[in-house]
């Protein structure tokens, strides 16, 4: 398997970026484990879902940051679950947690979004968690989406858990609106849960039309990536992506 690009900015102001998507269990599993997964990827973005959220979250999710050679971008506890990671790299514009509409008898949901800058390349970033629940889900999948629209940048990625497969309603009301990276330029595996029997892909990452995909995919084979890690590290594979965005206008 070729390794994907590094990030670097580009002559014409263009960024090459990795964003890396995964369901941390709350950081229940091998701490250590996932640290060196998420370092060996090398991303500028982390898309976290199920980050701490109870006592001293913010302490846990600074720690898994620090351990990978990132800082807190946005979310945790405050977007009920989802976070975003970030290298140095990223200048930080702006960013919102937001908290989904609860129904009843359901967990609370919530996206981390950011906007940030790599060189003169401009990014909406969300990191997302959908329901269990089927029809809530679909929901969610629209409220993304007019999440991202309202954002005011050209260029965006989302991504997270979406507790759905490909052909599912609510995956594919997204992918119709933004394009499915791993669908669009396939790298790496396929599958993300469970580890210990991967069949299903239910994490994806997502960008808008503009936005290069370049590979994506579970990084198994990844230079520095173990398989044991990343057993260890969670009860999800994470997906990674890279990706070119173009210069600001």
């Amino acid at each position: 398997m070729e390794p994907l690009p590094n990030s670097r900015t580009e002559p014409d102001g263009s960024a090459l970026v990795r964003v890396l998507s995964y369901n941390v269990r709350s950081l229940r599993d091998d701490t250590a484990a996932l640290a060196r997964v998420i370092t060996a990827c090398a991303p500028d973005l982390v898309l976290v879902q199920e980050a701490p959220r109870f006592f001293r979250w913010r302490k846990k999710l600074a720690k898994l940051a620090a351990a990978s050679g990132l800082v807190i971008l946005t979310g945790g506890a405050t977007a009920a679950g989802p976070a975003v990671l970030c290298s140095l790299r990223a200048t930080v514009e702006r960013t919102e947690d937001v908290l989904l509409p609860l129904t009843p008898g359901l967990h609370r949901r919530g996206l981390a979004t950011a906007v940030v800058r790599f060189a003169g390349a401009r990014l909406g970033v969300v990191s997302c968690h959908l329901s269990l629940d089927k029809d809530e889900r679909y929901e969610q999948g629209g409220m993304l989406l007019d999440r991202l629209a309202g954002m005011g940048v050209e260029h965006a990625i989302a991504g997270g858990d979406l507790n759905e497969r490909p052909e599912g309603p609510a995956f594919a009301r997204i992918a119709a609106g933004l394009r499915d990276c791993r669908t669009v330029a396939p790298w790496g595996a396929e599958y993300t849960w469970t580890p210990g029997d991967p069949h299903q892909r239910i994490d994806a990452i997502f960008a808008t039309p503009g936005v290069e995909v370049l590979g994506c995919g579970v990084p198994v084979g990844h230079p520095g990536v173990r398989e044991s890690d990343l057993r260890a590290a969670t009860d999800h594979f994470p997906v990674l992506a890279a990706l070119r965005v173009p210069a600001a206008r």
